[in-house]
């Protein structure tokens, strides 16, 4: 059986501040950091061992935080990309780190899903980042949160890129109708998928792939349908993921993150997507 596991284990910082996002306000203590260790490189040994059950699974990471700062995630990523029933590996990060451990990586199987913090860091290193990337033959989308202050940035970020680099925009849904009717088609210029993003799914007792086969796994081993829901249906340490795996209507009144309304198959992500969904890259792109 094929599965898609989003995993999140116990890091809660970054070392970045942005003022719009959780993950800045917090810095994880020594123990903290070193259960997060733990967490991982036990999850790692699990994924080795899910060759025997003959499951292939795709794994993405998406850390309350900055992952790829810490050398165990970068291991992780590696390690997993050579596995034969790893089909893909992809991780959520800020690409603030140095890349030259990206040579080890399987570029067939690894990916990043890349943000870029107007504020935060230069564009010109963001840009040479993406590019060091682009050069390896390594798949990555980038993107920006659609903040109104950012425009000039998420423009200048879209002129700098190859065409064949996708350039996302998270829509800021903090306030309500944030957005003027010309602001979205400039957007949408940009990301020809930014109207996906900017309205919520309504998704109460409709059809979902979460706790299906695709999973979020906590660095406890606890597996839950979603990030949102906030029931626990397994535990990886535990029980197979064919057992655990059962169809699951969404019992969330909505659904606004792309990671959530993605595996819904009433909507035409999958398609749009195709094998490059987990780390945002739309076919056609690479």
């Amino acid at each position: 059986m094929s599965f898609s596991l989003y995993y999140r284990g116990s890091l809660s910082s970054c070392n970045y501040a942005c003022p719009y996002c959780p993950f800045s306000k917090t810095v994880d203590s020594r123990e903290t950091l070193q259960r997060d260790r733990e967490q991982l490189e036990r999850f790692v040994q699990w994924v080795h061992e899910q060759e025997r059950e003959q499951h292939r699974l795709s794994i993405f990471f998406n850390p309350y935080g900055e992952g790829l700062v810490h050398g165990w995630y970068r291991r992780a990523m590696v390690e997993l990309s050579h596995l034969p029933h790893v089909d893909k590996v992809a991780i959520q990060t800020n690409l603030s780190v140095k890349l030259d451990w990206t040579a080890e990586l399987n570029r067939d199987k690894a990916a990043f899903w890349a943000t870029y913090h107007p504020g935060q860091t230069s564009e010109d290193f963001f840009v040479r980042q993406g590019m060091q990337l682009h050069e390896q033959g390594l798949a990555f989308s980038a993107g920006v949160v659609g903040l109104r202050e950012a425009f000039p940035a998420i423009r200048s970020l879209r002129a700098r890129l190859p065409e064949d680099v996708y350039v996302w925009i998270n829509a800021f849904k903090d306030r309500p109708a944030y957005y003027r009717p010309e602001e979205v088609a400039e957007l949408q210029q940009i990301d020809p998928y930014f109207e996906y993003n900017l309205r919520d799914y309504d998704s109460l007792g409709q059809s979902c792939l979460a706790g299906q086969n695709v999973f979020y796994i906590q660095g406890n081993g606890m597996v839950k349908r979603c990030y949102q829901d906030k029931r626990v249906i397994g535990n990886i340490y535990r029980r197979s993921l064919r057992d655990i795996a059962v169809v699951r209507p969404c019992a969330m009144k909505q659904c606004g993150c792309y990671i959530g309304y993605i595996h819904m198959p009433d909507q035409p992500f999958a398609k749009l997507y195709g094998k490059r969904i987990l780390e945002r890259i739309p076919a056609g792109y690479v």
